[in-house]
């Protein structure tokens, strides 16, 4: 029996996973201890991954077919690789570099994204190169650009043990997420005092175990934000000497914010002012890690729920120490590595447009 390690499919986390495979047939899969992201655990999902990679039903060999009304037909590695390189370049020849593109995914290696962007920006010469984050990311992707200059999250799992408020937004993460979710128990019952906050207009598994539920109405996350740098700034809470020296625009967002009170985003919430008022004040005190998904970004304004809820870190400091970070979660292990080495039409290697 050989075991080749590798990383879970299924989500963001991007688990370790131990394959196990007797004669070329994977036979289990257990999680990998030494993997910094799951340290061996795995959910339903993951420990179920030897299911889902049977033979049965899975294309084992190249096939070919020249019109797509005769069946496909099995042909060589080579024969299928000529086929791909000589349909490209015949396309390329006719109607130029930018009629051919590559959408690719966010399950292949930082390494394979590298590799795809050569060959299209740097040989073929297309910028036609896109992942899921243009799908499921765009929003987050946006929002750190706008708000932090790159997309790049300045947070990681590790700041999970060190934060003293946890702040979920538009995140099932106990159900999306459930391997990290264990993990925010953990530090939970290490650190008693860590406060959970969820933001989410449903009672989940997530805000079930929230010492503060946001229930608020759909699409009023802006809301909700601003409402709580209102608190922040009328309470002095705000960190007045990273504002001033890391910042820009304070005073813009300051005038934006100055009427969004508490007692008048309430009811445009559907949540009390005193729970707006306990958000900002925990939020404020930290060290604060922000977890946000799909409820944030698969939204019509979801590059300004991002950026609302980034300038709240920005407003208070909560940011760049152990524990305080806005950290977005993703639906697949290597979105952001594929960013990382410009896996992104409107983007070059180490974050460059």
């Amino acid at each position: 029996m050989s075991v080749v390690s590798s990383v879970c499919c299924y989500c963001g986390t991007g688990c370790g996973v131990l394959i196990e495979a007797d004669a070329g047939v994977i036979t289990g899969v257990r999680g990998d201890p030494a993997h910094p992201a799951n340290y061996g655990k795995l959910c339903t999902k993951g420990a179920t991954l030897h299911l889902s990679a049977q033979a049965a039903g899975r294309a084992l060999v190249p096939e070919l077919r020249t019109d797509r009304a005769v069946p496909r037909q099995q042909v060589s590695w080579d024969a299928a690789l000529d086929h791909a390189a000589d349909s490209f370049a015949a396309i390329i020849r006719e109607h130029g570099p930018d009629a051919v593109g590559f959408y690719i995914s966010g399950q292949l290696t930082t390494e394979d994204y590298y590799v795809f962007n050569k060959l299209a920006k740097g040989l073929i010469g297309t910028n036609n190169v896109d992942t899921n984050s243009r799908l499921c990311m765009s929003s987050a992707v946006a929002g750190y650009k706008a708000t932090l200059g790159a997309d790049s999250p300045p947070g990681c799992y590790e700041d999970i043990d060190h934060a003293g408020v946890i702040f979920i937004a538009g995140s099932n993460t106990a159900y999306a997420h459930p391997i990290l979710f264990r993990r925010i128990e953990a530090a939970r019952k290490k650190n008693p005092g860590l406060k959970l906050i969820v933001v989410d207009p449903r009672r989940t598994d997530t805000a079930a175990e929230a010492d503060l539920h946001l229930s608020i109405l759909p699409g009023t996350d802006v809301a909700l934000f601003h409402a709580m740098l209102n608190v922040m700034l009328w309470e002095e809470l705000i960190a007045r000497d990273y504002i001033a020296a890391h910042t820009e625009g304070w005073e813009a967002l300051r005038a934006t914010v100055r009427e969004y009170t508490p007692e008048k985003m309430a009811p445009v919430c559907g949540v009390s002012a005193a729970d707006i008022v306990q958000a900002a004040r925990w939020f404020a005190a930290g060290p604060t890690l922000s977890l946000y998904c799909q409820g944030l970004n698969q939204s019509t304004c979801g590059v300004d729920k991002n950026a609302a809820l980034i300038n709240l870190h920005l407003a208070s400091g909560q940011i760049g120490k152990p524990g305080a970070a806005p950290l977005s979660l993703t639906g697949q292990p290597n979105a952001m590595g594929g960013r990382e080495v410009g896996g992104m039409a409107h983007l070059l290697s180490a974050h460059r447009d």
